[in-house]
């Protein structure tokens, strides 16, 4: 009997050893998959706003060579502007009536004012005056005017409080000089051209060359000066947009309440602008209605919901940073697709305002930590707890299978006696 008693001691002993064993080496398999886990999330955190924002300059890109394409064939730049945020809306709104339908907030006549702000500004006054300015030059002339965009959505952030400059900080005041050269570039882009580059060995055509030739600098001016005004437009969309979205937390539903009344207030503008052509408003299966979908979904609709979405965390200056990237994209694609032709004046120009806004961007780096630092933070303490708490539920279960085993022993034990 106390030999079977002391085999039956002895055989839950080995069983607690090898339960032990192989508990403590899941816990090392599963510690280290949760920090491979929790290292790749932190990566793809870090990296969606940059994901984010160059999805948007290629979007951007594609849209300005589309439009330009059905501008050149008739379309008006006002028609563009309706079909494309009406297109925007009936995309975007039953994601924003679905997904976001417990967090959505209640309306609010300072909410919906800044709604009706925003949908003047950007779809209406901003896309208006663009699609003008690409009409009396090109795409790739108006891609490179656009990138004045970050230095005056830095001056108004900065005005709004939204963006921090101290005068005897160099770092601020690589911010002050990116900004004057960013400003410099444009100028430069509009009042010098000079002998005309071959890219990609392909010519202008003919048509084209005359066109430029006669009155260009007049056209180049007075779409440089609406191209500017658009910008400054669009800033104060940036701006605006970045203190909504803390009051309205819900970016699909802001993004469809935006493109509704941009299509309301761009239909009056248009139906006014375009009285007594109602031809303009016909659209077949060609390139502008692609032009419409493409920019009204893309650019509209998941544009401004991404915007939102970064300036939680980045703030309005990071999301227009990126706009030079649109410039080399438009160049490439209108010297292969648009054979438009590109001068030297407006290269140099280019270069200029890509070392300016850079200029800009690394005082903005230099001055302000990154929000990741504050999310490791947040996640650091939250991981230790789970740490702290994993081993109290695995000693547990230790418990449980010791108990169970050292039982089993005893009933074996009991059976034999």
């Amino acid at each position: 009997m106390l030999e079977i008693g002391g085999l039956g001691v002895l055989t839950s002993l080995l069983s607690f050893s090898y339960v032990y064993d192989g508990s403590d080496s899941r816990n090392r398999i599963v510690s280290s998959g949760n920090k491979m886990d929790s290292e790749k999330q932190k990566l793809f955190n870090r990296m969606k706003p940059f994901i984010g924002v160059i999805f948007l300059q290629f979007g951007y890109a594609g849209m300005d060579i589309l439009s330009k394409a059905a501008l050149n064939k008739g379309m008006s730049n006002y028609v563009l502007v309706v079909y494309r945020h009406a297109f925007a809306f009936i995309v975007m709104a039953p994601f924003a009536v679905i997904l976001e339908k417990k967090v959505r907030p209640k309306m609010t006549f300072s909410i919906f004012m800044k709604i009706m702000a925003l949908s003047l500004l950007e779809p209406v006054i901003d896309q208006n005056l663009y699609f003008l300015g690409m009409k009396y030059t090109t795409a790739t002339f108006a891609a490179s005017m656009y990138n004045v965009l970050p230095a005056i959505t830095f001056i108004l952030a900065c005005i709004c409080r939204l963006e921090k400059l101290k005068i005897k900080s160099r770092h601020s005041q690589a911010k002050v000089i990116g900004t004057l050269a960013t400003v410099a570039g444009a100028m430069i882009m509009t009042l010098i051209k000079g002998p005309v580059l071959e890219i990609f060995g392909i010519h202008g055509s003919n048509t084209q060359s005359q066109q430029i030739s006669g009155a260009s600098l007049q056209h180049a001016i007075k779409g440089s000066v609406m191209i500017t005004i658009g910008c400054f437009s669009c800033a104060c969309f940036m701006v605006l947009q970045a203190i909504t979205v803390e009051a309205y937390p819900a970016e699909l539903s802001l993004t469809a309440w935006i493109c509704l009344f941009g299509t309301v207030q761009g239909g009056i503008v248009a139906l006014i602008m375009e009285r007594g052509s109602l031809s303009v408003w016909s659209l077949k299966w060609d390139t502008k209605l692609l032009a419409a979908v493409y920019s009204g979904i893309v650019c509209s609709g998941m544009a401004y919901y991404i915007q939102g979405a970064v300036m939680k965390t980045r703030g309005p200056v990071f999301v227009t940073t990126f706009s030079p990237l649109c410039m080399v994209i438009v160049a490439i694609m209108g010297a292969l697709f648009l054979a438009e032709l590109m001068y030297l004046g407006r290269v140099i120009g280019a270069i200029v305002i890509i070392l300016g806004l850079y200029l800009v961007v690394w005082g903005k780096s230099k001055d302000y930590g990154s929000p990741n630092s504050i999310t490791k933070e947040d996640i650091l303490p939250a991981r230790q707890t789970v740490e702290e708490i994993n081993p109290k539920e695995e000693n547990s279960d230790d418990e449980v299978i010791i108990h169970s085993n050292i039982g089993a022993g005893n009933m074996a034990r009991d059976e034999q006696v």
